[in-house]
């Protein structure tokens, strides 16, 4: 079993709080049967001129059968400055595949998730549909999803309405490895509601980790989320670069 340590020792945070979970960075592909997980707990306080605290948690149970695969994800962020929040958010999903092809499965899927930064007090999610394996080449492997959802949202204004909403959950999703020593990976999803195609939101998680040394790699993270109509006050645009070392032994 590896255990891994990852520094993080440049971050740009530029509007980074996300509102759609990216469910491939926890799902393992993997052929092993059973159990596996992990679980991450930091806390962060800082005293200077400034009090900083956080505190955050990621927890990931994954069961898997030769048909069946189940996976739990709890996320849970919380970090202020001198008593001023400046992320508060947790989020909670299951999901199941079921494979009936080889290059088939059938995705379902319940979500719970609050963030009062970008004025979600509470998101509810529930949806199924289909995802497709696209390639048989281990080291350039891509997949496809396509799913319905229904949305129950609760936001924080005294001015907009809460949403109830049928949306399309899209998504692409890569795993490149051109050589041993370099991977890339990548997912996107695209959620449009039905009855209002242009009411659309944007997902993107893009990694590249280059193996410096034997077991030390350097990664390179961009995320970045669009929302065309998001609550009052909140940017359309939210991203994020993470650069760090990952040693592995």
């Amino acid at each position: 079993m590896k255990k891994y340590i990852l520094i993080t020792f440049v971050f740009l945070p530029l509007f980074v709080q996300s509102q759609i979970i990216n469910i491939e960075n926890f799902r393992r592909v993997t052929d092993t049967i059973g159990w596996s997980g992990f679980t991450r707990l930091d806390l962060h306080l800082i005293k200077n001129k400034n009090t900083i605290f956080g505190i955050s948690n990621r927890t990931r149970i994954q069961y898997k059968t030769p048909k069946h695969l189940w996976l739990f994800i709890n996320d849970l962020d919380f970090r202020e400055a001198n008593s001023k929040k400046f992320v508060n958010r947790s989020a909670q999903h299951f999901r199941h595949n079921y494979r009936f092809h080889e290059k088939i499965a059938l995705e379902s899927f319940l979500q719970s998730q609050n963030d009062e930064i970008s004025a979600i007090r509470f998101r509810g999610l529930i949806g199924a549909g289909l995802r497709f394996k696209l390639s048989k080449n281990e080291d350039y492997k891509f997949y496809l999803g396509s799913l319905v959802m229904y949305e129950h949202e609760d936001i924080i204004s005294i001015i907009e309405e809460n949403n109830r909403d049928w949306r399309s959950s899209s998504y692409f999703s890569m795993s490149l490895s051109p050589k041993n020593n370099i991977s890339i990976v990548s997912t996107t999803y695209f959620q449009p509601r039905f009855d209002r195609f242009s009411d659309v939101r944007i997902s993107s998680q893009n990694t590249i980790a280059l193996e410096v040394f034997t077991n030390l790699r350097l990664t390179v993270n961009f995320t970045y989320q669009y929302d065309q109509f998001p609550v009052i006050g909140i940017p359309k645009e939210q991203y994020g670069l993470t650069n760090g070392l990952l040693y592995s032994f």
